[in-house]
């Protein structure tokens, strides 16, 4: 079952003018994890230093490697030297069939 993951982040407003390419190399590396099927960045409008990276996944499994590869000295990424605070992850696999 495919899982859609929403990691939320508070840039250093000090640090906005370097997060774009610090993105680009972080998620450079997620889209090309095994299980990533895309993802984009969507800013706040009343706070641009609040963005969601929203990323789709094959499985929550795929995930769930992903997020063990990111702990491994390898896989770790300079996203948090532009955060203001930890991030927060929410992961949805649950999905409620509509009839629309």
């Amino acid at each position: 079952m495919s899982t859609t993951v929403h990691l939320e982040i508070q840039v250093d407003e000090s640090r906005l003018a370097d997060v774009a390419d610090v993105l680009a190399e972080t998620l450079q590396a997620t889209r090309a994890f095994a299980g990533n099927e895309g993802l984009e960045v969507l800013v706040d409008d009343a706070d641009p230093a609040r963005m969601i990276v929203v990323e789709q996944w094959a499985s929550t499994a795929d995930h769930d490697a992903y997020v063990a590869w990111r702990a491994t000295p390898e896989g770790a990424a300079r996203l948090g030297e532009v955060l203001a605070a930890p991030p927060v992850t929410r992961v949805f696999s649950g999905r409620i069939a509509l009839a629309l």
